[in-house]
């Protein structure tokens, strides 16, 4: 019935092993080759880093990569600068994305993760187009705070065909991101870059009168304020220090402090409008659902990672306030991280069948 609110839970992230024999670390693979647990069937990154062929495709990796005491290669994954030249030998691996890098200090996902939740993207799109991924230049697709790494829109456009709109308040982000599209030819036409000029706007200004999106998707900032994320920051040096000793490689002393021995510096990076706004994720949020009203027509699907399940019920709660005619939460998992994408649409039956005629039956 048009106009009747759905909230359903989509299958869990969670993807079956592939069978065959055990890998090094005990998760089942093909041919003895581990897979990481959780991520998505499709996502390329399932299996364990392939060292060799990284290093083949972006020779700056090799001095980061040594054995450890189990006989794997491996990096420092507490050294900064070894993340970092890491993510340009996937992009470039995987992904044709030749030229690709971030201004010091800015953020540095990691992009198996960022993956997935494309991955999730394209199977929501595919539930309501009769099990058929929708691709090519006819999906539009907005990335809310694509900061300096333009990640999301690269791989999304590289693997689906798939333009986008990279948006963020950050105009050194915006500045880095163009700069990153305009460097690669793989990336030509696909990907415009744009300012949010107001910094209390997500979708106010942000999409025009002319725009249509496929879908939104957001990695929200986590954390509430600067000192919040600082104490996170020092949590996740412990922990990786932590997992280094474990496996008998010695964290980098860089990645554990900055030149004065006080602030923790984060391997992946971050500045403040990527990692806190005030009232954190849950504020975020709720003025994203709040914005997404005045749009509703112009997108099928709104989505956000939610990282802190505690949120989950003021999100619900908000969205059947404001109307949303269906609701979706979709699991992800990473090994022992646990996320998940809560989707929502205004869009009645009837406008979802005319949308997938007009937009994805090209």
């Amino acid at each position: 019935m048009s106009g009747q609110r759905k909230f359903a839970k989509a299958a869990s992230g969670s993807s079956p092993e592939s069978k065959g024999s055990k890998g090094k670390n005990g998760h089942a693979g093909e041919k003895g080759k581990a897979v990481k647990k959780g991520l998505h069937p499709r996502n390329p990154h399932r299996e364990r880093y392939d060292f060799p062929a990284l290093m083949q495709a972006c020779p700056a990796l090799t001095p980061f990569v040594s054995e450890n005491p189990f006989g794997d290669l491996s990096i420092d994954f507490s050294h900064p600068e070894a993340v970092k030249v890491l993510n340009k030998a996937l992009l470039k691996h995987f992904y044709q994305v030749e030229h690709w890098d971030i201004p010091q200090g800015y953020l540095c996902p990691p992009i198996p993760g960022r993956a997935d939740y494309l991955h999730y993207i394209a199977d929501l799109l595919a539930a309501y187009n009769d099990g058929t991924i929708p691709k090519g230049k006819q999906v539009r697709g907005l990335d809310i705070g694509t900061g300096a790494n333009c990640v999301y829109p690269m791989v999304g456009h590289r693997v689906y065909g798939w333009h986008f709109v990279a948006a963020d308040i950050d105009p050194l982000s915006v500045k880095s991101a163009r700069f990153i599209v305009e460097s690669n030819r793989s990336l030509a036409g696909g990907i415009q870059c744009r300012l949010q000029k107001n910094p209390d706007n997500i979708f106010t200004g942000m999409i025009n009168e002319k725009d249509g999106f496929d879908f939104t998707m957001c990695n929200p900032p986590f954390h509430a304020s600067q000192e919040e994320a600082t104490a996170g920051s020092a949590r996740k040096v412990k922990n990786l220090s932590a997992n280094a000793r474990k496996k008998g490689t010695p964290p980098k002393a860089a990645a554990m402090q900055s030149a004065s021995g006080q602030q923790p510096v984060l391997n992946f990076g971050g500045q403040k409008a990527e990692l806190w706004c005030p009232g954190g994720e849950a504020a975020f949020i709720r003025r994203m659902i709040t914005q997404s009203v005045d749009v509703a027509s112009q997108c099928f699907w709104f989505t956000t990672l939610v990282s802190k399940k505690d949120n989950l019920p003021g999100i619900y709660q908000q969205l059947k306030k404001v109307g949303a005619v269906e609701v979706k939460t979709i699991d992800m998992s990473q090994g022992q991280k646990v996320t998940r994408v809560v989707a929502w649409t205004f869009l009645s039956p009837e406008q979802q069948a005319s949308w997938r005629q007009t937009r994805w039956s090209k």
